[in-house]
């Protein structure tokens, strides 16, 4: 990676994270950490801790074609393209700013603006939303906006979702979707005109409205580009505006990628740059400038495992997306892509399907919604690549367990840093469990969703640490949640341990354990989290420990919550006895839930819940509760999830 990228991937996205652990991955593809932070007590007590199960479904295998995931890509795959010493000459030329026109050809006519190429699109949108577009609808995660009455100036903000979806053109992608061409086009031609008439001219800067942050402005080229048959299918003059307003676009991101919000609004810039120099006429020293610009970014986004740095499934998806579409150019024109785009993208896919769980979608983390199975394969398939989920987890930071029908998800790292979260979470030791198709232990999820019909006050809600299935201390996140997805103080060291050992009865167990320091400063506590799943699934067992940071551990009571949320299709009820709940799921199987705390007055209760689902909608669930009291000299609170025969 970039030199730039390093320190902070390596450090866990935060300052000061301690190597998560030593060892190498085993040639039959398990993990062996050495043991970092404080035992717990009762640490070699099998009952307690039991060793860890091979992941069965993404061991190693010899079959052809299937990508090893987790490799780190050598620093020169990030360097710009190799080129020849002419065509280096001509990128430091555009650079410097001399015009693509006269480095084209310097003494000859300059060319019409004109589209060279049309581009097969391999990643479809979204059918429903690109009919409710015919119906005169944006279609925002459930919520309907009437076409006619956004006001595309940007003066009156629209909801961040639905700011997104109309500044940056993907509606194009759902209304290609939904109709043939000449059905689809006079609809992209009216609200085309309508934006165009409301930002007739480009701002001297960017950040002068949604319309013009860099991320919007290059997705936006790029859907302009993609999609030209459904914007340039209308009479000559609509045409010739059109194209006039795209070549203004590219040489405004010309000027200004480099002041991007952030790195993947930066990587949607570039990628909009290399579009318009492969798809418009003259845009040979644009493609090159491009280019060696859009590997410098992707070296800056994406960590050494392949998790991109803001640690978001959403910005995962929306990288390889990018540079999917990009591919779609260069098929277009009869051009290879360059190789390290293409090793990119075989980088970004094994950690997103880490996340994935039993029922095909992803977990929820870092402000994103349960992503559905459909739109996660669809994805895949237009990426071309064949590979298996990520299992040596680095800056990733989620350790994943995959034990027959369970799966378990484990958030083992700080939140990004603050220049790289989008919807930046207080998540860190959280957990998700599914079994099968159904979802056990999920977090809420779907901050990034606020503004469709998940209301805008609860976004920061939704990424506090109450949010997701962890422990509190007095209602307080383990880091500060500031607005606008930002992050602030709190966690920024994480160990974690993962072993595989025998069990007693035969049997293995995948035993995670990690703690971080998101309260020390508060509280004077460690929160140390043991989670220990059998290798048939059937039995998932954890500890909460909270560790005295000093020698003496300071005076007084604090209040504590450990939360577990539940999936949408859960029956909970709890036991005459309060100190466990019974699940029901809808396959007639059932789980028992049991507590065995230590904290004085400590209760298990049922809560309401809200559950972000795979479109971006509330659903109404509940949640199991341990909580009640502890002293600040620390404490440790056992609890048991199993399947009953």
């Amino acid at each position: 990676m970039s030199a730039g990228s390093r320190p902070v991937a390596m450090a866990g996205n935060r300052s000061g994270v301690r190597a998560v652990s030593p060892g190498k991955m085993a040639e039959e593809g398990v993990l062996d950490h050495s043991a970092s932070g404080p035992q717990p007590s009762g640490a070699n007590d099998p009952a307690t801790i039991a060793p860890l199960a091979l992941d069965r479904d993404d061991r190693s295998s010899s079959e052809p074609g299937i990508i090893e995931p987790g490799r780190a890509l050598a620093l020169v795959d990030f360097s710009p393209p190799s080129v020849s010493t002419g065509e280096r000459l001509i990128r430091l030329a555009y650079r410097v700013g001399i015009p693509g026109s006269m480095l084209s050809a310097p003494m000859g006519k300059k060319s019409r603006t004109r589209l060279l190429a049309t581009v097969n699109n391999t990643l479809p949108g979204n059918r429903t939303a690109g009919t409710a577009i015919r119906a005169g609808h944006f279609l925002v995660h459930g919520s309907r906006t009437p076409v006619a009455q956004v006001d595309y100036s940007g003066a009156a903000r629209l909801t961040p979702p639905l700011e997104k979806l109309v500044h940056s053109f993907a509606w194009l992608s759902d209304l290609e979707a939904c109709a043939p061409r000449e059905q689809g086009a006079p609809v992209a031609e009216r609200i085309l005109l309508a934006w165009l008439q409301a930002n007739p001219k480009l701002p001297s800067r960017p950040g002068k409205g949604p319309a013009w942050s860099l991320g919007n402005a290059g997705m936006r080229l790029m859907a302009w580009l993609v999609h030209a048959p459904l914007v340039l299918a209308g009479e000559k003059s609509v045409r010739t505006r059109t194209l006039a307003h795209i070549n203004d676009t590219a040489r405004w991101l010309d000027r200004h990628v480099g002041r991007a919000e952030d790195r993947l609004a930066e990587v949607a810039g570039w990628c909009g740059i290399i579009a318009a120099g492969l798809l418009l006429a003259e845009g040979r020293p644009r493609r090159l400038y491009g280019e060696a610009g859009l590997l410098r970014a992707l070296g800056e986004l994406v960590g050494d495992d392949g998790g991109v740095l803001s640690r978001s499934p959403l910005a995962q998806m929306e990288a390889i997306a990018l540079l999917v579409r990009l591919r779609n150019c260069y098929q277009a024109t009869r051009r290879d892509p360059p190789p390290a785009c293409e090793r990119v993208v075989e980088l970004l896919l094994p950690p997103l399907l880490a996340l994935v769980h039993g029922d095909g979608g992803l977990g929820s983390w870092q402000g994103g919604w349960a992503v559905e199975a459909t739109e996660l394969d669809a994805l895949v398939k237009a990426s071309g690549v064949r590979t298996r989920p990520l299992r040596d987890v680095r800056q990733w930071g989620y350790q994943r367990v995959v034990a027959h029908k369970s799966i378990l998800q484990f958030d083992a790292a700080p939140p990004p840093m603050p220049a790289q979260a989008r919807c930046g979470c207080a998540s860190t030791l959280a957990f998700e469990l599914s079994h099968g198709v159904h979802r056990l232990v999920v977090n809420c999820g779907g901050a990034a969703a606020a503004g469709g019909i998940v209301p805008i006050r609860l976004e920061q809600g939704l990424r506090a640490t109450a949010a997701h299935s962890t422990l509190t201390l007095d209602d307080a996140n383990s880091t500060a949640i500031l607005l606008n997805g930002g992050i602030g103080s709190g966690v920024n060291e994480v160990a974690v341990d993962r072993k595989t050992l025998p069990q007693d009865n035969g049997r293995v167990a995948t035993r995670l354990e990690g703690n971080h320091n998101g309260y020390v400063s508060r509280y004077g506590l460690t929160h140390q989290r043991i989670l220990i799943l059998r290798d048939d699934g059937s039995e998932l067992r954890g500890e909460d420990l909270l560790v005295p940071a000093g020698r003496k551990g300071k005076r007084g009571k604090v209040s504590f919550a450990i939360r577990f949320h539940l999936g949408p299709d859960v029956d909970v009820s709890l036991t005459a006895d309060g100190q466990g709940a019974g699940l029901a799921l809808p396959d007639g199987s059932f789980w028992q839930f049991r507590s065995g705390t230590n904290g004085e007055g400590s209760e298990v209760t049922v809560e309401d819940s809200l559950w972000v689902d795979g479109q971006g909608r509330p659903q109404a669930t509940q949640q199991i509760v341990i909580q009640g009291l502890l002293s600040r000299g620390g404490g440790n609170f056992g609890w048991v999830l199993k399947k009953m025969n």
